[in-house]
């Protein structure tokens, strides 16, 4: 028995160890929260981890799809004084899917609605919604959370608010003589909505279990506990009306990677603002960007359409499937008002069934080569006489070329 005893000490002691870990941890979380420790034992957030947990595999998938990003929103949380669990608030509104929409018109990572969206200066116009822009949307998160924490005196509370409204809350608050989170939450009195009551328990159950490493470290998903501190993502200027096609080509990177970095572009082409527009990168491919991007004239990079007899931007606008206010942005039209032969830029959408996106052309200008252009765009001068059946190096000012298929 002695030997037996001496055999199994240390595995009874390291599961005492690992028990003691995940309670202090557990009991960590919940002050982060500013909830008080029995609530542990909260029947309904029991059932909603085990459920979970049984469903793990869609929780680690979704924590998977979200890797890059993590470590950018746990960055601005934590510039806000906001616990880093509020990341899984995040992750109860969307499921860290920055396109998510729902019935009742919110958007994005953060589920804002319009008008609190504008309240934190997040821009929606035919070009962007920066409810889907994960580094904005979350700054705005953090703000909005901020100012509820300041109303109410407890994370808790501004989680809730977060959910149904500060007003909701109040009264809420009100109708129960407290706001302990016990009374708030008490099934039968129905203090707040019944989706708010489920929310926080959500929020916490998420949380509990993105924080257990026992239970990472026994699963096939033990990698998620470092990769998030791995990756992360870089911010930079694209001149106005850029296309994302040309960067993936010129970080090699893919397209869709690209998109999924940056939902809040409507199109794969940054909005022709006059001083351009900042998209996301990841982080390891910005010394790649930063040594080979360059601007160039959009006119350069988009279809050209030379206007003819009886023609107009609606017209115009229908034949390559782009809105018209569009093509007006574009070519800084101050009215509809068009002239024969007069030359539009044409900035052909993804979702164009015309035209394909992923094919691009240059229009040379005087001064220009094709050394020069093949340098300039980062493709050899081999393939570019090839792309264009060029068998010697004669050019001139007019040509289009095809850069890329």
């Amino acid at each position: 028995m002695r030997y037996l005893f001496l055999l199994f000490f240390p595995i009874f002691l390291y599961a005492n160890l690992t028990y003691d870990t995940n309670a202090n941890r557990e009991l960590s979380l919940l002050d982060s929260f500013d909830i008080e420790p029995t609530f542990l034992y909260d029947p309904i957030m029991n059932k909603m981890k085990d459920k979970t947990i049984k469903r793990h595999k869609h929780f680690f998938h979704t924590m998977n799809e979200a890797y890059l990003f993590i470590p950018a929103i746990k960055n601005i949380l934590s510039k806000y004084n906001i616990p880093q669990e509020f990341l899984y608030l995040a992750m109860a509104e969307s499921n860290f899917q920055t396109k998510a929409y729902s019935n009742k018109r919110a958007v994005g990572l953060w589920q804002f609605m319009p008008k609190t969206a504008k309240l934190y200066h997040l821009r929606i116009d035919r070009y962007v919604d920066e409810r889907r822009d994960l580094i904005k949307s979350t700054e705005a998160a953090a703000e909005y959370l901020t100012a509820l924490h300041k109303r109410f005196g407890k994370w808790y509370l501004a989680a809730i608010a977060y959910n149904c409204g500060g007003g909701a809350l109040s009264r809420g608050i009100r109708k129960a003589g407290t706001d302990k989170l016990s009374v708030l939450l008490n099934e039968k009195k129905k203090y707040i909505p019944r989706e708010s009551r489920n929310y926080i328990r959500k929020i916490v159950a998420l949380a509990l279990i993105g924080s257990d490493e026992h239970f990472l470290m026994h699963s096939e998903y033990e990698y998620l506990l470092n990769r998030a501190n791995a990756y992360s993502i870089a911010t930079v200027r694209l001149a106005p009306g850029a296309s994302l096609n040309r960067l993936s080509h010129l970080i090699h990177i893919p397209l869709k990677e690209l998109r999924k970095l940056n939902r809040q572009l409507n199109y794969d082409f940054v909005p022709p603002y006059p001083k351009g527009y900042h998209v996301y990168v990841p982080y390891i491919k910005l010394a790649e960007f930063r040594q080979k991007y360059r601007d160039i004239a959009i006119r350069n990079i988009y279809k050209i359409h030379i206007v003819r007899n009886g023609e107009n931007l609606g017209l115009i606008g229908k034949e390559y499937g782009v809105s018209y206010k569009i093509i007006k942005d574009f070519n800084h039209l101050h009215s509809n008002m068009l002239h024969i032969r007069e030359k539009l830029i044409i900035p052909i959408a993804r979702r164009s069934r015309k035209f394909n996106t992923r094919r691009y052309y240059y229009i040379v200008r005087r001064g220009d080569s094709l050394l020069s252009i093949a340098k300039a765009h980062h493709i050899s001068l081999r393939n570019l006489r090839a792309r264009n059946n060029i068998k010697g190096s004669f050019i001139k000012i007019g040509d289009k070329l095809k850069l890329y298929d």
